[in-house]
Order: C-alpha cells, then sequence, then structure tokens
C-alpha cells in the first residue's frame, strides 16, 4: 500500500514540480503517460493559456494530471474558475495561505495538496483540510523557503507532526534519492529540475544544456528580501551579488529584478541576461532524456538500492 499512489490513482508515487516555464501540457501528460502524475505549472500562463493547456493534455493522456498554483498572482479567482470549468481533479497550490481555496475546491470534488518548506506551514496545511502536503526542502530550484532547512531534515520533522500523506521534494532526481526520503517518512516525492531537463519540457534548449552542464556549487539560494529563489550563477546572478555589497533597498533589488526575467532566461533562452531557476541536484543530471527513460530509470535504481539496503548488516 501506498498512500500517495491511492491518493491519486497513480503507478508510480512520483509527481512532476509544476515549474514555471518548463510544466507545459507535454511534460505533464509525458509524466502522467509513464505512470507518475503530471502537473502544469500555472504560474507562468495567462488564463487562456492554462485552459489550452488543460484542454491538450486532456488529449495527450487518459491518466490523472493536475495543475500546480502558485496563490501570488493577480488573476488567481480566473485561474481557479478555469480548472474548475475544465474539471480538473487535482489541484497543488503553494506560495500562499492554503485557506484560502482549499476548503473551495475540496467541494468541487478536488484533491488539493500544498506545498511547505517548514513544519510549521505544513501543520497549517494539514488544519485547512489540504489532502496531502509536499514538504521542500532548500536544496529546491525556484521559489524556495528562508529558513534554508534541507530535505534531509525537513521530512522526518514534518513526518512526526502530521497524519496525511507526506511527499517529499528538493534535491530528488534519481531513485536512490527517492529511496532515501521513503525510508524518511515520505509517501512520495516531487521531481522538478530532472524534469526540466526532459525532451517533453518546455523550456529553452540552451537551459536544459546549462542544467546538464552544471556542477556542484553553480546553485545559490538568494533574493530572500523578495521572494527566496534557487539561481543558476550567471551574469544576471553576478550583478545581484554586486548589487548586495552595495547593501540595496528593497526597491533596488525589484529594479534590478524587473519584469519577466524568468521567462527571458529559462523559456527565452537568454543565459546572460535571465534568470535561471534550478535546484542543486542539477549537478546529478547529465543527459536531455525522454520523460519516459527518466522515470523508467528512477525506478529502476530505487529498485536496485532497495536490494542492496536489504542485503546490509549493522
Amino acid at each position: 500500500m501506498n498512500r500517495v499512489k491511492d491518493l491519486f490513482k497513480i503507478q508510480y508515487p512520483i509527481i512532476q514540480g509544476g515549474m514555471i516555464w518548463a510544466s507545459g501540457w507535454k511534460l505533464a501528460s509525458a509524466v502522467s503517460n509513464s505512470g507518475g502524475l503530471g502537473l502544469i505549472g500555472a504560474g507562468s500562463m495567462y488564463p487562456n493559456v492554462l485552459r489550452e493547456h488543460i484542454q491538450k493534455c486532456r488529449k495527450a493522456t487518459d491518466k490523472p494530471f493536475g495543475v500546480n498554483v502558485p496563490m501570488l498572482y493577480p488573476n488567481l479567482q480566473e485561474i481557479i474558475e478555469i480548472i474548475i470549468e475544465e474539471g480538473v481533479k487535482i489541484v497543488f497550490t503553494s506560495a500562499g495561505n492554503p485557506k484560502t481555496y482549499t476548503s473551495f475546491l475540496k467541494s468541487k470534488g478536488i484533491t488539493v495538496v500544498h506545498v511547505v518548506s517548514s513544519l510549521k506551514f505544513a501543520l497549517k496545511a494539514q488544519d485547512a483540510g489540504v489532502d496531502a502536503v509536499v514538504a521542500e526542502g532548500f536544496e529546491a530550484g525556484g521559489h524556495n523557503g528562508r529558513d534554508e532547512t534541507t530535505t534531509l531534515a525537513l521530512i522526518p520533522m514534518v513526518k512526526e507532526k502530521i497524519n496525511i500523506p507526506l511527499i517529499a521534494a528538493g534535491g530528488i532526481a534519481t531513485g536512490a534519492s527517492m529511496y532515501a526520503v521513503m525510508a524518511l517518512g515520505a509517501d512520495g516525492v516531487q521531481i522538478g529540475s530532472r524534469f526540466v531537463a526532459s525532451e517533453e519540457a518546455s523550456s529553452h534548449e540552451d537551459f536544459k544544456q546549462m542544467i546538464v552542464d552544471a556542477k556542484e556549487g553553480d546553485t545559490q539560494l538568494t533574493l530572500k528580501e523578495l521572494a527566496p529563489v534557487r539561481l543558476l550563477k550567471n551574469k544576471f546572478y553576478q550583478d545581484v551579488m554586486e548589487l548586495y555589497a552595495k547593501g540595496p533597498s528593497i526597491e533596488e533589488l525589484k529594479g534590478l529584478l524587473g519584469r519577466a526575467r524568468a521567462k527571458r532566461g529559462m523559456f527565452e533562452g537568454d543565459l546572460i541576461e535571465g534568470e535561471l531557476e534550478i535546484g542543486q541536484v542539477s549537478g546529478l543530471i547529465h543527459e536531455i532524456k525522454p520523460v519516459a527513460n527518466i522515470i523508467k530509470d528512477i525506478i529502476a535504481d530505487f529498485d536496485r538500492v532497495k536490494q542492496d539496503m536489504s542485503e546490509i548488516v549493522l
């Protein structure tokens, strides 16, 4: 028995992160067709674009899929309405108060999962009535927790205090890391960075190649005054560091960041001035592969480690 598999009616307890500029219908449907749960990333989509991706995903897979909804966008109400109109049955929320929409979405027959970066917020999500939580360590790419709690520490702390299904995220790209977090109490995993470097991801090919080329230490968590984000170190990152050396105000940081810089980097392929969000685990990603191969490799690695661990004698 596995609570994540049972909750979503999927073959493997593997959820694809709803990353901005990477998680369109092609990626989501490929993950679902390969036995995991694909998520469309609404965070980088206008409402009409989201509707189109939901419709295309439904045509591309007869398996369960969902939508990831960051709750910090001004058109949030319209996004929620489209999700309901299109009959989406699974919603992952993040970057906001889970009480805002959880009960409403559940009243529409939707399974709701909330992404958290701390035990405190995991408990709040459980109190709000979510069906599961994703606990994400600071190794993860994109926007992240301010406390910098690692996945290794976060998962057992959350497991100790909640009773709903727990999904681990942050630093997971292999079957070995999946086995490790499940040994710590997770019921499943959410994987982001490994799927960004897939053939089906909508992220720019140059960005995917930069992920493959990344080594240990090539990412850094920064911009905590705005919203903590883990970035690949490029010219834009160096500009941020130079500004920090001058003791900038929040307005100066906002001015440097500007608008649409993430789209410019991850979707349009500007590797110099763009914002390039990816996790520490990029140092373990060495090849751009089809989603089906990625999931096959993860499961094979998981089974190998499981066998190896059964033979260890203390």
